[in-house]
């Protein structure tokens, strides 16, 4: 049976499944880079890089940079079929 690092039993260990990780497992290929500034990416605030770039992000958003493309001039609010 294989035995994890500790060279306990993997039942034992708490890993109720050993197998190795799939075929299509992306965990190794390289992921893009923070929208913000560039830098690579770090598990706790992915998408980016860092708290500071997150929160650039959300300023953006909330001030208004970002915009989806719409019609902008429709008047009812977003509610269609009313007049």
């Amino acid at each position: 049976m294989p035995r994890t690092r500790a060279g306990r039993d993997p039942i034992e260990a708490g890993m109720s499944d050993a197998r190795p990780p799939p075929a299509n497992d992306n965990r190794d290929a390289k992921a893009p880079p923070c929208p913000i500034c560039g830098r690579p990416r770090v598990d706790k605030y992915t998408p980016f890089c860092s708290k500071r770039c997150a929160d650039v992000d959300l300023y953006r958003w909330l001030k208004g940079s970002y915009v989806i493309p719409g019609s902008e001039g429709s008047g009812n609010g977003g509610k269609e079929g009313e007049e």
